[in-house]
């Protein structure tokens, strides 16, 4: 299936590694031109590279810290100025720390915030704009299922990226007319360095080994494995595409069936 994005050009944010790169390297492979930013210079350009090396289109590397207004402004000014448009925004911001409610601070709460909502408050001022402009645009939040159905020890995640998909579906609601969707996409366990640290902290917690964690998660999705990062990259990729011109104000959960609701 041609997806219709050949020449379109997008900006992943946080894409160095994990669920992020593998969205990059879903639209590079269809034709995109991709935009990619880290906090750390040495991953985001040898991420670049490879994704360059593979699919042989235009990549730009950016250090950006997704949580600062001028450095997300930098990042999608830098896309426009090598390409001159913005076609596809997708943003991603890493997660909060794996924390019950009595170890949380106030100042991991503000931090959070930053991390996770105010991230996609700045991306979505610096892109939309331009979208509404050319009456065309993909705004895509990468969220979690927690939005659907909280997960145990995430306190920060199952509140905060709640906000994200509330602010998804506000701006759904205010831009379709302009042809610029704008949508969420949930993803649950899938084997990724975030995933590891997870794991980690709640083997820890627990006193068990990471094993018995995994077997566990596993032992509550329906297809009875994680998720590999390009079977995400791939649903991200579908959203941004033509394909997808009339989903708008929705968030697509990509779990294996874990989520329990009916209206997943």
């Amino acid at each position: 299936m041609d997806l219709g994005l050949k020449d379109k050009v997008a900006v992943v944010a946080a894409a160095s590694r994990g669920l992020g790169r593998a969205v990059a390297e879903a639209l590079a492979a269809e034709g995109a031109h991709v935009a990619l930013c880290s906090r750390n210079a040495q991953r985001v350009e040898e991420a670049a590279a490879a994704i360059r090396q593979r699919t042989g289109t235009d990549v730009l590397a950016q250090v950006a810290d997704v949580t600062r207004t001028e450095d997300v402004r930098r990042f999608v000014e830098a896309a426009r100025a090598r390409w001159g448009r913005i076609h596809i925004g997708v943003v991603n911001a890493g997660g909060p720390p794996a924390k019950e409610f009595a170890a949380l601070a106030p100042e991991d709460w503000e931090r959070a915030i930053d991390l996770t909502l105010m991230s996609a408050v700045h991306f979505a001022r610096e892109l939309l704009p331009g979208m509404r402009e050319q009456k065309w645009g993909r705004l895509i939040f990468m969220t979690s299922v927690a939005v659907k159905q909280p997960i145990e020890g995430l306190l920060l995640s199952n509140s905060i990226r709640s906000a994200v998909t509330g602010l998804a579906k506000s701006l759904a609601n205010e831009y379709a007319r302009d042809n610029v969707l704008v949508n969420t996409v949930c993803p649950g366990y899938t084997r990724t360095e975030r995933l590891e640290e997870l794991v980690a902290a709640q083997a820890a917690q627990k006193n068990v080994l990471p094993e018995k964690i995994y077997d566990t998660w596993k032992a509550q999705i329906p297809v009875g494995r994680l998720a590999r990062p390009e079977e995400f990259g791939a649903v991200v990729a579908f959203l941004a595409s033509e394909k997808a011109s009339y989903i708008t104000g929705t968030s697509v959960v990509v779990d294996g069936g874990w989520v329990k609701s009916l209206l997943a």
